[in-house]
Formats: C-alpha cells, structure tokens, sequence
C-alpha cells in the first residue's frame, strides 16, 4: 500500500524550482517547461493549474491540469496523488498526455470515475535529433504571412481531424483553434509550403525552450503523398527550428504511423522516449 501524500497547487512562488524540475528532462517536458517559461504558474494566465508533489524545496513531481493533463517526473506515489485531486475536481482535460508509466497508471485510477476515453494512444514514440538534417530541406518552405490564415486553416483543419479523429470545429465551432492558428503564425512558428494558394506541406513549432523545440502539426496534401515532400519539408523545418528556436528539435508519433516514422528518422530523429495519450 503507498503512503498517500497530497498534492498541492503551485503558484508563481515556485516558478524557479519548477523550471529546474522540468529542465531535468528538456526534451520529455518541452510543453510544460514552454508553458510555464512564457507565462508562469498563475492558473489565469496558465490557462490551468500546476500540482507538485514534494514540499517547497523538495518538489519531485508536477502535473499541469489545462486543456491537457500532463503528468512530469511522476511515480506510484505522485500519481496516486493527482489521480486522487483530478477525481474530486472533476475532468476538465481534453486528454491527458506524457510519460507511458505515469499516463497509463493515472489512468487505471480515474477511468473507474471518469468513464471510457474516446481513443487510447498506448505508444507514441518520442523523437529528437539535434543534428543538421541528413537530406535536403524544400526551398520553398517559409514561414506562412498573416494574410495567408485562411490558406492555412482548412489545411490545420484536415490534419487535427485526421489526426486526433475529431473536428477542432466542434464545441465553440473552432474559435479556440483558430485563435491558436494564428497566434502560431504571427509568432513566426508556423512554416508551409504553399504553391498556386494551396497547402503542399505544413508543420509547426509548438513549444519552445531554449533546451528545446517541438514540432507538431505535420502534414502533407493527400493527393501529394508519397512524393518526398514531408522529408524535404521536414528537413526544412528542423533547420529553421534550429537556427531560430532551441539546438533539439522534438516531436512524438503515434507507433502505427509507419510511414511518418519513416519520414522523421530519414530526417535524422531518433527515438529517444515513449509517450501514451488518452482522448475525451
């Protein structure tokens, strides 16, 4: 039986023993770690709550509880005592995401109250690579220009739904994503193709520290599939996160996408960790 401890909610009181916490495992925590450097533990500007687990001075594990619940550096006994704060609060996560051991445990406890997930993600890869692409990047991946959102956005559209299996239109009818979308291009991470005012390749750099990057979003036009451009754009991509963002470029996949793997370690990514997502 594990000696049950509580969990506590953090604030920006904390914010330097979070960060060391979460720069222990750049690559791992780059989301959480990006969160916290660009707006810090306040719950209004973080758009959740930050959990620890440890007392001050002795934090040994965190849970962010936004939109995503995800769980860092946690074992039995840190899980036990987030599952146990997420079972009183309610759920309020769209997923819960990160480390294998500690998603899968977190959810063995709060599926009992929280019911069946939409969609288990049991094995995600998690890559990285921190050297120069080994093939060549697509010339004619850029940056994507503010006035060219609504090119942009059909193309974001049709990778969400075909990625996580639901439209990001439903709910709120997609004001939230939309807003994500183009504070992503107006903040210079997302990078596309776009030829005659179509989407060939797009991906963005979702998440950055100065350890590390993330890219997310990838996808290719189906008709142009299996013509070379992920590599050539993800070559692309990788170099400009490299030289603008953070010297490793991450990013995770789901383990039955063969073909993007294939892609990723033609690029040079290599995997480096296991992540597990839950959908709601």
């Amino acid at each position: 039986m594990l000696r049950t401890s509580a969990s506590r909610v953090l604030d920006d009181n904390d914010r330097d023993e979070v960060l060391a916490l979460l720069d222990s495992d750049p690559v791992a925590n780059v989301f959480v770690a990006s969160r916290v450097r660009a707006v810090g533990l306040n719950p209004a500007r973080l758009g959740g709550q930050m959990w620890g687990f440890g007392p001050r001075g002795g934090l040994v594990s965190l849970c962010y509880a936004g939109a995503n619940m995800v769980p860092v550096n946690a074992g039995p006994e840190a899980v036990h005592a987030f599952a146990d704060r997420a079972r009183k609060q309610g759920r309020r996560c769209s997923s819960i995401v990160g480390p294998v051991d500690a998603v899968s445990l977190l959810w063995e406890r709060l599926e009992p109250h929280w019911g069946r997930a939409r969609a288990i993600r049991w094995a995600q890869p998690v890559m990285a690579t921190s050297s120069k692409p080994p093939v060549p990047a697509d010339p004619m991946v850029r940056r994507v220009r503010p006035e060219e959102f609504d090119i942009l956005l059909p193309a974001c559209v049709a990778m969400f739904t075909e990625e996580v299996g639901v439209s990001p239109n439903l709910g709120d009818g997609g004001a939230l994503y939309r807003t994500r979308v183009a504070e992503l291009i107006r903040i210079g991470r997302s990078y596309a193709r776009i030829d005659d005012g179509r989407v060939v390749f797009k991906a963005e750099v979702g998440a950055v520290t100065p350890q590390a990057c993330q890219i997310q979003g990838v996808w290719v036009a189906p008709e142009l599939r299996g013509k070379g451009h992920a590599v050539a754009g993800m070559a692309a991509v990788v170099e400009a996160a490299m030289s603008c963002f953070a010297p490793v470029v991450t990013l995770y996949v789901n383990d039955f996408n063969h073909a993007a793997r294939a892609v990723y370690r033609k690029v040079g990514f290599h995997e480096v960790d296991t992540f597990m997502s839950v959908l709601f």
